[in-house]
């Protein structure tokens, strides 16, 4: 390095390397299909250029971690892990075990996402979804202690007596992402997590959470480190813009029967036409229910459309996070939009 170098502004080198860091590029892969087939996709999407690849979680889908297991072996250099799984269906000191081998047999690359869980989902289950803010700091806290090595004790949400793990995860520290979409949650993310997930799509829903993580910021210890927001974002991308709306319509079924009220007015979406969508969830008439999502509906809480489209709905979502996971549903061709998706991340200004 030069005198020059050395001796030149430190605010415009320290910007310099903030820079050419970039934002964190995720991706949500859903095994409603084979193991296999969603390790072929991790290892595209690991060439296509996104950091990190997280599993889902639902209990009518394959198993998250016998999925991130077949997806280590395809890889090489993208972290893995659920995201997301709760602390309802299984036992924290379970899914710190789980997360740890998974970051054991990967070398290094785990990733814990971890949130409340879908509450219908887990009434489905006759699981009652109770103190959600407080069991899910419980378990990303129980299970870093898991990971340190140490015996643990904990009488709270959940019990757990003298537990440990004979598993020595190769991480320094494995990051522990959390499932967000409410101002509790995004809050409590930032003060203790080192990153979230936050459930939105639109601006104007992420504008909205980076204010609520910003107040957990205010009372981040400094020696957590940094912190990572991310729009854990539904998108549709194909060569058709109508094609890559129509693919759009279940998810988005499924986050407008979840959404809060203040959700709803944000986009001018409508209670009762929400409540039909919802309605017809629960029925179980998932035709209808789809069929009654609107335009309005797709456009708030999906970024659907050509590759074009997508790349400029990335940009306006960057102006509000430090990353995107592109969620489900990707597309109508999966292939196909891992690499529309890639390059639509590559055609943003950041």
């Amino acid at each position: 390095m030069s005198d020059e170098t050395e001796g030149g502004d430190d605010s415009t080198a320290n910007a310099a390397a903030d820079e050419s860091v970039g934002p964190t590029w995720g991706i949500e892969l859903t095994p409603e299909h084979p193991p296999d087939r969603i390790a072929d996709l991790a290892s595209l999407a690991e060439s296509e250029g996104f950091d990190i690849a997280f599993a889902s979680s639902h209990y009518f889908n394959r198993d998250p971690f016998v999925t991130l297991s077949r997806m280590v072996d395809t890889t090489d250099e993208i972290r893995l892990g659920p995201g997301v799984v709760n602390p309802y269906e299984s036992h924290p000191v379970k899914l710190a075990s789980q997360t740890a081998t998974i970051d054991e047999i990967s070398g290094g690359r785990g990733v814990f996402g971890v949130g409340a869980g879908d509450r219908s989902s887990l009434s489905n289950l006759g699981i009652e979804r109770d103190r959600p803010l407080r069991r899910v700091l419980e378990t990303f806290d129980l299970a870093r202690e898991l990971w340190d090595g140490e015996t643990v004790t904990h009488e709270g949400t959940f019990t757990a007596r003298d537990a440990s793990l004979n598993v020595d995860p190769p991480s320094a520290s494995i990051p522990v992402y959390v499932g967000a979409q409410g101002p509790h949650m995004l809050r409590m993310s930032a003060k203790h997590a080192d990153g979230a997930l936050i459930n939105a799509a639109h601006p104007r829903d992420l504008e909205w959470a980076a204010g609520q993580i910003e107040q957990g910021l205010d009372a981040r210890p400094d020696e957590y480190g940094e912190f990572e927001s991310l729009a854990f974002a539904s998108v549709s991308v194909a060569g058709d813009e109508a094609t890559a709306r129509e693919s759009a319509r279940p998810p988005v079924a499924f986050i407008v029967g979840g959404a809060a009220e203040p959700v709803l007015e944000r986009h001018d979406i409508d209670r009762g036409v929400a409540e039909s969508v919802s309605d017809a969830l629960e029925r179980g008439e998932l035709h209808e229910a789809f069929g009654a999502v609107t335009p309005s509906m797709v456009d708030a809480f999906c970024i659907a459309g050509t590759t074009e489209t997508v790349a400029d709905r990335f940009d306006a979502v960057l102006e509000h996070v430090d990353g995107i996971v592109v969620g489900s549903p990707l597309g109508p061709d999966l292939e196909d939009a891992i690499e529309r998706a890639s390059e639509a991340r590559s055609r943003t200004s950041r």
